[in-house]
């Protein structure tokens, strides 16, 4: 039998040849954590490998993520469907063993990263997550959610500010089933962090109120296992174990950032090998080695156990049984379609003219009293972004059945738990905060498209028309810049039933989505069946001319308003108008080209776009031979009529404009 040093070492030669297979990647992380992960991996963690998806499984976080070569070592050695080619095709095209950690398409890896700071940040919703559920589903005898979150991260983390906003919520939360280990090499890409990372990190992480462990031995494993029993212990804290490691351990260079981010030399290999007193050829594990690390015939045990809880909680607790499937399996209630088409319907009879943000919190007054799987929040701007609902409920430590979060202004921080959140399962969160803010929390933003996370973002206040806050708080490039981002979709609607429409799209898409909303009051847009019918294309003809058009209108949000006046006033000097409400440029861009061409014509190419936005992404639409109404600028401090004055978003603009190209 293998000692565990030896199978530590495994993992160690794994990523060794690995990334000198492909000359790319980060040796010197695995090679100092190895000691750590055998500790949990072997004797803490629960999981399966044959079932990723279990509920119950313990959750695994590497936030380090450019370690990933530790965790492609781990998944194989264990038992995932991770083989040995796949590990030898680390970093290259296709293969399942991508550069950073990707969920998708690696089994066994719960989020993306890589972006510092952003695992352990959603490692902080994914152990909220199992706390929400287990208060609501758990009954006596029944510990039906009963797992951990698990994370390991290292110093460029903990530099990172966000792991600030969201370990501070997880000891506000006492989320004492979140254990975390900091890999404390003392090591960046620039070299030793004296100089620029000095915080004491045992004070600092005290100070959000939760359990510090060490610093120990991180290569020690009997230290190891006694700091994780001790962390599995404290039910009511959070628990970082400050482990004290060598980066490229057993390696020439290690404790140098030297090992960092490049392959060792054949020479240094050739060390490090010799060091781990390893003989066997590049990708060979000897066979006791593979036996010691299988943790399938114990997952499967444990999850069998689970599921015979499970089928006695279902005879018990049927009516919450159902309800569990219904939400661990992202699926939506029996009856969705005719609750959200009522919704619908019933905006359509009010005939309100509402801000969308009012609109926004009406529909989900609704939306939260019929789907409990939604989580609101926002980052300390409730009363402004419409996120709060009568059904609301505030979460606390003492009361994880809530269902509403006050993140405190933590824009970052709210987005990576709520990542956390969707990943982990059983939830859908969204949260709100103004257009101008979603540049703190886009990077995580971008991780959701990349995930496919099932979030959704209600960013308000849209515009220049926030008026007199001025430039700071007027959004101009964010509208654009999150239609950039490849698998998010933003919804800007104009009125009180498009808005009803983004929320029904929102939920039913199961995909990461925008909503975004107004400060000040829109009027209401009757529609006939035709229109109702076509919403859900994102753009559609909103009004229209008899025969072709000579010239089309489109506006998305706000700018509606102004567009339809200006249509009513070509029309009304016989021009033949069309308006166009795009208010889903991704939706809109996903139909076929027959629908395209039904509402925008190539034969007609006098059009015009209007969008208190930067003006490039709507270009595309309107071609080289038409007009966009747009922000090149940043907005002024003023009040909302006077911006519309001074960027140009009046009627005599857009006629001017429409004039000359009918011209």
């Amino acid at each position: 039998m293998p000692t565990r040093r030896q199978l530590a070492n495994a993992l160690r030669v794994l990523a060794i040849d690995a990334i000198n297979n492909a000359q790319s990647g980060h040796p010197g992380a695995p090679l100092g954590m190895a000691d750590m992960a055998e500790s949990l991996w072997r004797h803490g963690l629960k999981h399966n490998p044959a079932d990723p998806s279990w509920i119950d499984r313990d959750r695994f976080v590497l936030s380090n993520g450019h370690a990933s070569m530790l965790l492609y070592g781990l998944l194989h050695l264990t038992g995932y469907d991770v083989s040995i080619d796949d590990i030898k095709a680390f970093r290259q095209l296709g293969s399942k063993t991508p550069g950073h950690p990707e969920f998708g398409v690696t089994p066994g890896v719960e989020i993306s990263t890589g972006p510092l700071g952003q695992g352990l940040s959603s490692a902080v919703g994914m152990a909220l997550a199992e706390r929400m559920l287990a208060s609501t589903f758990n009954r006596p005898g029944f510990p039906l959610i009963d797992h951990f979150t698990y994370c390991f991260c290292g110093d460029g983390c903990l530099m990172e500010g966000v792991t600030n906003e969201a370990c501070s919520l997880a000891g506000t939360w006492g989320l004492g089933r979140l254990i975390v280990y900091y890999d404390a090499n003392g090591i960046s890409i620039d070299g030793n962090v004296d100089g620029w990372f000095t915080d004491d990190v045992c004070r600092r992480f005290k100070s959000y109120g939760w359990q510090v462990l060490g610093p120990i031995d991180g290569h020690d494993a009997k230290a190891l296992d006694r700091a994780l029993k001790e962390a599995q212990s404290d039910l009511a804290r959070p628990t970082l174990i400050y482990c004290k490691t060598h980066i490229g351990f057993g390696a020439p260079e290690e404790d140098s950032a030297k090992c960092h981010g490049s392959p060792l030399s054949p020479e240094s290999i050739a060390k490090a090998k010799a060091a781990y007193e390893w003989e066997y050829a590049p990708f060979e594990i000897p066979k006791d080695f593979y036996q010691a690390w299988d943790a399938r015939e114990l997952g499967k045990r444990q999850e069998e156990t689970w599921k015979k809880l499970y089928a006695a909680y279902a005879e018990s607790y049927p009516d919450l049984f159902h309800e569990f499937e219904r939400r661990t399996n992202a699926l939506l209630p029996e009856d969705w379609d005719h609750l959200v088409q009522s919704l619908i319907v019933k905006s359509m009879e009010d005939k309100e003219s509402l801000a969308t943000r009012k609109s926004s919190q009406k529909c989900l007054s609704f939306l939260t009293g019929q789907l409990p799987e939604l989580i609101g929040g926002s980052a300390d701007l409730t009363g402004s972004v419409g996120t709060k609902t009568p059904s609301s409920v505030l979460l606390s430590k003492d009361s994880f059945s809530g269902n509403y979060i006050s993140y405190g202004v933590r824009e970052f921080g709210m987005a990576c738990i709520m990542n956390g959140m969707a990943q982990h399962g059983g939830f859908i969160p969204y949260a709100g905060t103004f257009l101008s803010f979603s540049d703190q929390a886009r990077n995580a933003l971008r991780l959701s498209a990349l995930m496919g996370t099932h979030v959704i973002y209600v960013f308000t206040h849209d515009s220049i028309f926030v008026g007199e806050d001025g430039p700071t708080h007027q959004p101009v490039e964010q509208l654009p810049g999150l239609r950039l981002i490849p698998g998010l979709t933003v919804y800007r609607p104009c009125d009180s039933v498009e808005m009803a429409v983004s929320w029904k799209l929102a939920i039913e898409r199961k995909e990461p989505s925008c909503l975004v909303l107004s400060r000040q009051t829109l009027p209401f847009y009757s529609r006939d069946a035709v229109m109702f019918s076509s919403m859900e294309k994102g753009g559609y003809i909103l009004r229209d001319c008899e025969g072709t058009p000579e010239l089309i209108l489109l506006a998305t949000g706000s700018e509606v308003e102004l567009a339809l006046e200006a249509y009513t006033a070509l029309t009304d000097q016989g021009r033949r108008i069309r308006l166009v409400s795009l208010f889903s440029c991704e939706l809109f861009d996903e139909q076929d080209e027959a629908w395209k061409e039904e509402v925008l014509p190539k034969s007609v190419r006098a059009r015009v776009a209007i969008e208190a936005a930067k003006s490039d992404y709507m270009w595309k639409y309107v071609g080289l031979d038409g007009s966009v109404i747009g922000m090149d600028s940043f907005g002024l401090s003023a009040k909302a009529k006077d911006c519309a004055a001074h960027f140009g978003f009046t009627v005599d603009h857009v006629l001017e404009e429409a004039k000359r190209l009918l011209s």
